[in-house]
């Protein structure tokens, strides 16, 4: 295709005021006038001539490098892919016309080969798009990065250009996400307000009638409930960018990541508090827990598996109590990873929740796939299960479902987690005990293990962490008995030449006889000479012996 260069001035006959063109006596001087380069194009699909043209070079050499910058972005399309060579000739019309820079050639190369439209400028939203279609690996991890690009990236920065994403952009999309987190704040509270008036309202009567009506109406206009957005998720959104980000790089469609660069507050993990005397008035004064994560004493969950002894699935509760398998872990354990002869159990699967649609997959980390050693009553447990699903898959007969699974409904089909987890809820509130998660049950197996004398290594095995530093910071939260004894010992280092009053010696100790006999007075019913008052942990199957007895608020759950 023809192409050229040319200089001309757009001086104008005096006489006629016609343009002179290449007739002006002055072109002969290089100072006067202007370059201008014109290059056929290909030909419209009716057949009709374009051609790309611009004028005002002040210099033959610039108009000559703009005309070879054409040449070049022609020259990108195969011989044989009229559709490219189209696709140019329609970008290089529309340059032409809007009088805009030429466009990059290498980033012209790059959007043809991956089929993306060469007139409109690649957003941040389509590369999102792009790259989630793309991404391989778990499919937890998938949706978690569709779940932040559809809630949180696509509605505040998808409309920007890519290439021109920069810091101060996700600086505001963050400080805005912040702000909404009041509003959400001051909406959940009107809406539990809103139910707290409700409740107070009479059933009975017209006129309380119509007062329900009219609250219900209100609530019914009001936000539903939503979730704070805190430190933790928006570090996961920025992962997320971050990571889509970085894929641009690699593919040369930008030079700079922001994400990288934006500072946010750090999303630390919660630690782990055990349920106090304290902590328990606190919550049932005001109904605020002390922490998200929060465990029970081993006096707690001794009551608790008590309660469902006889519960088809105790077996798997007290799986994970004492040897902290993830709730996934022990709804995916089979029977062909189970010697319980042995004693032994291999975490080979686990049952995944993306939306409601359970799928089974590898452990969540290299190290969740692991061998966990099992105490004698966790054998007995898990006998005691199997014996009685053999008796299940008999009544049954051809209806039953065959999973190979250790943990199974009536019928033999897998276990739904979510089901699991509100069943576990369930059960401990119909004793009163404070709210855990059936996830924290994994938390007091680490400190179970941890008070028996487990060391840290040991504990990051039995969980399967890929790190010992989130064993370390997340999961040991001492219990107060072995803390207790941590800081007695610690005292005891200490050599001192005095004593406190407190710990002085008596100046008379009583008679033998008369201090059994004031032991046996002073001692109430049901009470050990030590002090410790007997409760319903005291009888526990499951509790420590080691351990001390359920004070009165313990008692009273």
């Amino acid at each position: 295709m023809k192409g050229s260069t040319h200089r001309r001035c757009y001086c104008r006959d005096p006489k006629t005021g016609k343009p002179l063109g290449k007739s002006c006596p002055k072109l002969s001087s290089r100072k006067h006038g202007s370059y201008s380069i014109r290059q056929e194009l290909p030909p419209r699909e009716d057949g009709t001539r374009r051609s790309f043209s611009r004028a005002g070079y002040e210099t033959l050499k610039e108009a000559q490098a703009d005309l070879d910058h054409v040449r070049a972005l022609l020259g990108l399309a195969e011989s044989d892919d009229p559709e490219a060579l189209a696709q140019i000739a329609q970008l290089l019309e529309t340059v032409a016309a809007e009088k805009a820079p030429l466009p990059n050639i290498e980033s012209t190369r790059r959007r043809l080969s991956h089929g993306l439209d060469l007139i409109s400028r690649l957003t941040v939203g389509e590369w999102l798009d792009m790259w989630l279609a793309g991404k391989k690996g778990r499919q937890s991890a998938i949706s978690r990065d569709e779940s932040n690009i559809r809630v949180h990236l696509k509605p505040r920065i998808g409309h920007l250009r890519l290439d021109r994403l920069r810091v101060p952009h996700l600086s505001e999309m963050f400080e805005a996400i912040a702000e909404d987190n009041v509003e959400i704040a001051e909406g959940n509270a009107a809406r539990r307000k809103a139910f707290e008036e409700l409740s107070r309202i009479p059933w009975k009567g017209h006129e309380p009638r119509a007062r329900r009506k009219a609250m219900k109406a209100a609530i019914a206009e009001m936000e539903p409930y939503r979730r704070i957005v805190g430190p933790a998720t928006r570090q996961r959104v920025r992962s997320t960018l971050r990571a889509a980000l970085n894929s641009a790089i690699a593919q040369q469609l930008i030079t700079f990541n922001p994400a990288t660069h934006v500072e946010l507050e750090a999303g630390k993990r919660p630690k782990a508090l055990v349920w106090t005397k304290e902590r328990i008035l606190h919550w049932k004064r005001t109904g605020e827990k002390p922490s998200s994560v929060m465990v029970w004493t081993p006096e707690h969950t001794g009551l608790f598996l008590d309660h469902v002894a006889e519960y088809r699935l105790y077996a798997l509760f007290h799986l994970i109590a004492f040897r902290g398998l993830r709730r996934g872990e022990a709804c995916g354990q089979k029977w062909t990873d189970t010697n319980l002869d042995a004693g032994l159990i291999t975490v080979a699967k686990q049952l995944v929740v993306d939306g409601w649609e359970v799928y089974e997959d590898d452990p969540k980390t290299d190290a969740g796939a692991r061998t966990i050693a099992l105490d004698s009553d966790t054998v007995q447990a898990l006998k005691r299960h199997r014996s009685q699903q053999e008796k299940d898959r008999k009544e049954w007969g051809s209806a039953w479902v065959e999973t190979g699974r250790v943990f199974t409904e009536e019928n033999g089909e897998m276990l739904h987690p979510a089901n699991v987890t509100r069943r576990f809820i369930e059960l401990y509130e119909e004793i009163g005990l404070p709210p855990v998660r059936l996830h924290d049950l994994r938390h007091g197996a680490a400190d179970l293990a941890h008070a028996a004398g487990a060391d840290l290594k040991d504990i990051q095995e039995m969980l399967g962490h890929s790190s010992i530093t989130i064993t370390a910071d997340t999961y040991t939260s001492l219990l107060p008995e072995a803390d207790l004894a941590i800081a007695e010992a610690a005292a005891r280092l200490v050599p001192r030449a005095r004593v406190t009053a407190e710990n002085a010696a008596p100046e008379a100790e009583p008679e033998p006889d008369e201090a059994d006999e004031a032991q046996s007075d002073s001692v109430p019913d049901g009470a050990d000479p030590s002090g410790g008052i007997s409760g319903p942990g005291d009888s526990s199957a499951h509790a420590p012996l080691t351990q001390t007895a359920p004070d009165e608020e313990s008692e009273a759950d």
